[in-house]
C-alpha cells in the first residue's frame, strides 16, 4: 500500500480506471457467454439468440453518443460509476426464475448492460488521454495498448468464467456472484476516483456529439466495418457452430472462446513493439491501411478451406488464431489513433463518437451473425467478414500520415 501511495496521482488514477475496466470486462464477457450457451441449451435458434443482443448493441450506439456528451459535462468519474452501477442492475434483473426469462425481459437487461458497457469503455479510454502529455505519443500508445489488450484478455477469461459458472452454479447463481463482486468494485470507485476527471472547461452543447474532425470521421467509418467483420462470425455463428457441429460442451466452447480472446488481448498489449517503425515514430494512417490489408483475405481463405472439405478443426481453429493476432494489431492501432486524434478539452466527445461507430459495427455484425449463419452457414459469415475488412482498408487510405501533420 505504501508503494502504491508513493506513485504519481496520474498513475494511481490510471490503475484505478484500469481496475474498474477489468472488473467490468470480466462480468461483460461472462454474461455474453452465459446468455448464448444458456438460451442455446433452451432450444433458441441462432437468429433468436442474436435478437437477445439487439438492444445491447442498439443502446451501445446511443450511449456512446450521449455518453461522450455527459462525460464532457459531468466528468468521466461519474459516467464510469454510472456504468458500473447499471451493470449490477442488469445482472440482478436476470436472477428471476427461469419461467420469467422471457425474450423482452432478457432484451431489456441486455439494453441496460449495453449502456453500462459503453459508458465504462468510453470513460476508460478517454481518461488515458488526460493522464499522458501530448508530447509523449509513444507512452500514450503503450498505455492504450495495455488497457485495451488487458481488457480483451480478461474478456476471454470472462467467456471461460461464464461457461464454468453455468456448469457449476447455474444461470441464476452466476448472476448473483457477479453482481456481488461488481457491487464492491463500484463502491471503491465512488470513493477513490478523481471527481473532475475529463470535465470540459467549456460546457459543450448537444450538437457537439457529432465530430467535426475529418480524421476522426474516417477512422470511425473504418472501425465500424472492422468490428462488423469480427462479430459477423464471432458473436453467434462460432459458438453455435462449435456446439452444434463439433459437439463441444459448455466447458469446451467457453474455453476456446476464452483462449482466443485472451490471446487476442495479449497481442494487443504488445502491438506497440510489433508496429514500431525504424524512426521510432508512433504509427499513423498508413500503418492502419497496411495491417487491414494483411487481414482482409484471411476469413475468405478459411471459408474456402471449409468449402473444399479440408479438416474443419484444423482450418477453422488454426485460421481463427491467425485472424485473432492480425485483428488485435488492427484494433490496437485504431484505439491509439482515436485517443491521439481526440482534442484534450472534452475528449470524451470525440472518443464517444468513435465508439458509437464501433457499437454500430457490432450491431451490424451481431444481426448478420445470427441471420446469415442460420440461412447460409458459417462460410457465408466468413465471406462477409473478408468483405468488411477490405472496406475498412479502403477507407483507411484517407487517414492522415505523419507527413501531413
Amino acid at each position: 500500500m505504501k508503494a502504491l501511495a508513493a506513485l504519481p496521482l496520474e498513475v494511481r488514477q490510471y490503475l484505478l480506471v484500469t481496475g474498474n475496466y477489468w472488473a467490468f470486462t470480466l462480468t461483460d464477457g461472462a454474461l455474453r457467454m452465459l446468455v448464448v450457451l444458456h438460451f442455446h441449451a433452451l432450444g433458441y435458434t441462432p437468429l433468436e439468440i442474436a435478437a437477445l443482443f439487439l438492444f445491447y448493441e442498439i443502446f451501445g450506439v446511443i450511449t456512446n453518443l450521449v455518453g461522450g456528451y455527459l462525460g464532457a459535462r459531468l466528468g468521466l468519474n461519474r459516467t464510469m460509476n454510472i456504468g458500473l452501477a447499471l451493470q449490477v442492475i442488469a445482472l440482478l434483473v436476470l436472477t428471476v426464475p427461469t419461467a420469467w426469462l422471457t425474450v423482452p425481459l432478457v432484451m431489456g437487461a441486455q439494453a441496460i448492460s449495453g449502456i453500462a458497457k459503453d459508458l465504462n469503455k468510453m470513460s476508460a479510454k478517454s481518461s488515458i488521454k488526460l493522464l499522458v502529455p501530448d508530447t509523449e505519443q509513444g507512452t500514450l500508445y503503450k498505455w492504450v495498448a495495455i488497457l485495451t489488450g488487458s481488457k480483451n484478455a480478461l474478456k476471454g477469461v470472462g467467456f471461460f468464467l461464464g461457461g464454468m459458472l453455468l456448469a457449476t452454479v447455474g444461470f441464476k447463481g452466476a448472476m448473483l456472484v457477479m453482481a456481488a463482486v461488481l457491487g464492491a468494485v463500484w463502491m471503491s470507485s465512488v470513493i477513490f476516483l478523481k471527481k473532475d476527471l475529463g470535465k470540459a472547461k467549456a460546457k459543450p452543447k448537444f450538437r457537439d456529439v457529432l465530430s467535426k474532425s475529418r480524421a476522426i470521421n474516417i477512422l470511425s467509418a473504418a472501425r465500424m466495418f472492422l468490428f462488423g467483420a469480427r462479430d459477423v462470425w464471432f458473436v453467434i455463428a462460432l459458438p453455435v457452430y462449435l456446439s452444434a457441429v463439433f459437439g463441444w460442451d459448455f466447458w469446451l466452447v467457453g474455453g476456446f472462446m476464452a483462449s482466443w480472446v485472451i490471446g487476442y488481448g495479449i497481442v494487443q498489449s504488445i502491438a506497440p513493439s510489433i508496429t514500431r517503425t525504424r524512426s521510432g515514430q508512433a504509427p499513423d494512417g498508413r500503418a492502419a491501411l497496411i495491417w487491414a490489408l494483411l487481414l482482409a483475405g484471411l476469413p475468405a481463405g478459411i471459408a474456402l478451406g471449409l468449402e473444399f472439405g479440408y479438416p474443419p478443426q484444423i482450418v477453422l481453429i488454426g485460421g481463427l488464431w491467425v485472424f485473432g493476432a492480425l485483428f488485435a494489431i488492427n484494433s490496437s492501432l485504431h484505439s491509439y489513433l482515436i485517443v491521439s486524434y481526440a482534442k484534450d478539452d472534452g475528449v470524451s466527445l470525440d472518443v464517444g463518437f468513435y465508439y458509437m461507430s464501433n457499437a454500430m459495427g457490432r450491431l451490424i455484425g451481431t444481426l448478420l451473425s445470427g441471420w446469415v449463419y442460420q440461412a447460409y452457414g458459417l462460410e457465408a459469415c466468413l465471406w462477409i467478414s473478408s468483405l468488411f475488412v477490405t472496406i475498412a482498408a479502403m477507407i483507411s487510405i484517407a487517414l492522415p500520415r505523419h507527413t501531413q501533420a
